[in-house]
Protein backbone atom coordinates (compact mmCIF):
# COMPACT_ATOMS: atom_id res chain seq x y z
CA UNK A 1 0.00 0.00 0.00
CA UNK A 2 1.55 2.84 -1.20
CA UNK A 3 0.93 6.75 -0.09
CA UNK A 4 -2.05 7.41 -3.24
CA UNK A 5 -3.81 4.36 -1.47
CA UNK A 6 -3.90 6.01 1.66
CA UNK A 7 -5.56 9.21 0.20
CA UNK A 8 -7.82 7.19 -1.32
CA UNK A 9 -8.88 5.28 1.69
CA UNK A 10 -8.91 8.33 3.68
CA UNK A 11 -11.61 9.72 1.52
CA UNK A 12 -13.13 6.62 2.13
CA UNK A 13 -13.28 7.21 5.68
CA UNK A 14 -14.23 10.75 5.58
CA UNK A 15 -17.40 9.22 3.85
CA UNK A 16 -18.15 6.85 6.39
CA UNK A 17 -18.40 9.56 8.61
CA UNK A 18 -20.47 11.78 6.25
CA UNK A 19 -22.84 8.57 6.57
CA UNK A 20 -22.10 8.67 10.09
CA UNK A 21 -23.18 12.27 10.64
CA UNK A 22 -26.35 11.81 8.32
CA UNK A 23 -27.22 8.87 10.76
CA UNK A 24 -26.54 6.14 9.01
CA UNK A 25 -23.92 3.43 9.49
CA UNK A 26 -19.98 4.54 9.03
CA UNK A 27 -19.06 2.76 5.83
CA UNK A 28 -17.47 5.01 2.69
CA UNK A 29 -15.82 3.92 -0.41
CA UNK A 30 -14.01 5.71 -3.91
CA UNK A 31 -14.21 4.26 -7.06
CA UNK A 32 -10.72 4.84 -8.73
CA UNK A 33 -9.74 4.37 -12.47
CA UNK A 34 -6.46 3.18 -14.00
CA UNK A 35 -5.28 6.57 -14.12
CA UNK A 36 -5.59 7.67 -10.40
CA UNK A 37 -8.58 9.46 -10.92
CA UNK A 38 -11.57 9.15 -9.10
CA UNK A 39 -14.72 8.14 -11.00
CA UNK A 40 -17.20 7.96 -8.12
CA UNK A 41 -17.81 8.07 -4.51
CA UNK A 42 -20.83 6.75 -2.22
CA UNK A 43 -21.49 6.31 1.33
CA UNK A 44 -23.49 3.78 2.91
CA UNK A 45 -27.47 4.56 2.64
CA UNK A 46 -29.00 1.70 4.73
CA UNK A 47 -31.38 3.65 7.37
CA UNK A 48 -33.40 4.02 4.50
CA UNK A 49 -34.31 0.60 5.16
CA UNK A 50 -32.80 -1.01 2.32
CA UNK A 51 -29.86 -3.20 3.22
CA UNK A 52 -28.42 -3.21 0.14
CA UNK A 53 -27.49 0.14 0.16
CA UNK A 54 -23.97 -0.03 0.77
CA UNK A 55 -21.38 1.85 -1.13
CA UNK A 56 -19.73 -0.81 -2.55
CA UNK A 57 -22.56 -2.32 -4.16
CA UNK A 58 -23.55 1.60 -5.45
CA UNK A 59 -20.17 1.89 -7.15
CA UNK A 60 -20.31 -1.39 -8.74
CA UNK A 61 -23.86 -0.26 -10.10
CA UNK A 62 -22.53 2.85 -10.84
CA UNK A 63 -19.03 1.30 -13.27
CA UNK A 64 -21.52 -1.19 -14.64
CA UNK A 65 -23.37 1.77 -16.55
CA UNK A 66 -20.35 4.31 -16.98
CA UNK A 67 -17.08 2.32 -17.53
CA UNK A 68 -15.96 -0.15 -20.34
CA UNK A 69 -15.39 -3.67 -19.33
CA UNK A 70 -11.88 -2.70 -19.64
CA UNK A 71 -11.93 0.57 -17.89
CA UNK A 72 -13.64 -1.41 -15.39
CA UNK A 73 -10.84 -3.83 -14.53
CA UNK A 74 -8.30 -1.02 -14.17
CA UNK A 75 -10.13 0.47 -11.66
CA UNK A 76 -9.77 -0.45 -8.03
CA UNK A 77 -12.48 0.20 -4.96
CA UNK A 78 -10.90 2.13 -1.70
CA UNK A 79 -13.45 1.30 1.39
CA UNK A 80 -13.44 1.96 5.23
CA UNK A 81 -13.88 -1.91 5.41
CA UNK A 82 -13.58 -4.34 3.60
CA UNK A 83 -16.54 -5.53 1.65
CA UNK A 84 -18.98 -7.85 2.65
CA UNK A 85 -19.52 -10.71 0.42
CA UNK A 86 -22.93 -9.19 -1.54
CA UNK A 87 -20.20 -6.22 -2.77
CA UNK A 88 -17.72 -8.93 -3.00
CA UNK A 89 -19.59 -10.45 -5.29
CA UNK A 90 -21.12 -7.55 -7.00
CA UNK A 91 -17.45 -6.53 -7.76
CA UNK A 92 -16.49 -9.32 -8.97
CA UNK A 93 -19.36 -9.79 -11.17
CA UNK A 94 -18.81 -6.48 -12.65
CA UNK A 95 -15.41 -7.07 -12.93
CA UNK A 96 -13.55 -4.38 -11.24
CA UNK A 97 -10.02 -4.43 -10.37
CA UNK A 98 -8.48 -4.01 -6.91
CA UNK A 99 -10.06 -3.37 -3.30
CA UNK A 100 -8.47 -1.76 -1.40
CA UNK A 101 -9.94 -1.52 2.50
CA UNK A 102 -8.52 0.23 5.89
CA UNK A 103 -10.29 -2.06 8.47
CA UNK A 104 -11.37 -5.73 7.33
CA UNK A 105 -14.40 -7.80 8.53
CA UNK A 106 -12.91 -9.78 11.01
CA UNK A 107 -11.70 -6.29 12.98
CA UNK A 108 -15.35 -5.02 11.96
CA UNK A 109 -16.49 -8.30 13.68
CA UNK A 110 -14.71 -8.17 16.95
CA UNK A 111 -15.59 -4.74 17.26
CA UNK A 112 -19.30 -5.14 17.50
CA UNK A 113 -18.75 -8.25 19.15
CA UNK A 114 -17.13 -6.12 21.61
CA UNK A 115 -19.91 -2.95 22.03
CA UNK A 116 -22.46 -5.63 22.02
CA UNK A 117 -24.10 -6.11 18.66
CA UNK A 118 -25.01 -9.29 17.12
CA UNK A 119 -23.32 -10.22 14.21
CA UNK A 120 -25.66 -9.61 10.79
CA UNK A 121 -28.26 -12.11 9.16
CA UNK A 122 -24.65 -13.06 6.02
CA UNK A 123 -21.44 -14.99 7.28
CA UNK A 124 -18.50 -12.28 7.08
CA UNK A 125 -16.11 -13.68 4.58
CA UNK A 126 -13.00 -12.41 3.72
CA UNK A 127 -13.55 -10.71 0.03
CA UNK A 128 -11.00 -12.28 -1.79
CA UNK A 129 -12.77 -15.46 -0.91
CA UNK A 130 -16.06 -14.40 -2.81
CA UNK A 131 -14.52 -11.82 -5.55
CA UNK A 132 -12.10 -14.62 -7.10
CA UNK A 133 -8.55 -13.15 -9.39
CA UNK A 134 -9.39 -9.74 -7.31
CA UNK A 135 -6.34 -7.84 -5.19
CA UNK A 136 -7.28 -7.60 -2.11
CA UNK A 137 -5.52 -5.38 0.39
CA UNK A 138 -6.05 -4.15 3.52
CA UNK A 139 -5.93 -3.23 6.27
CA UNK A 140 -4.41 -0.20 6.65
CA UNK A 141 -3.13 0.27 9.91
CA UNK A 142 -3.03 3.76 9.83
CA UNK A 143 -6.67 4.25 9.70
CA UNK A 144 -8.27 1.25 11.22
CA UNK A 145 -8.42 3.31 14.83
CA UNK A 146 -10.43 6.36 13.00
CA UNK A 147 -12.59 3.33 11.49
CA UNK A 148 -13.23 1.55 14.88
CA UNK A 149 -14.03 4.88 16.67
CA UNK A 150 -16.75 5.83 13.89
CA UNK A 151 -18.34 1.94 14.84
CA UNK A 152 -18.33 2.67 18.75
CA UNK A 153 -19.71 6.19 18.00
CA UNK A 154 -22.76 5.15 15.83
CA UNK A 155 -23.33 2.09 18.83
CA UNK A 156 -23.16 5.38 20.90
CA UNK A 157 -19.84 4.11 23.04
Amino acid sequence: MNEQDLRFLRRAVELAEEALNAGDEPFGSVLVDAEGRIRHEDRNRVASGDRTRHPEFELARWAAEHMTPEERTGASVYTSGEHCPMCAAAHGWVGLGRIVYAASSKQLGEWLAEIGVPPGPVAALPAGDIALNVIVEGPAPELTEKVRALHFRCHKL
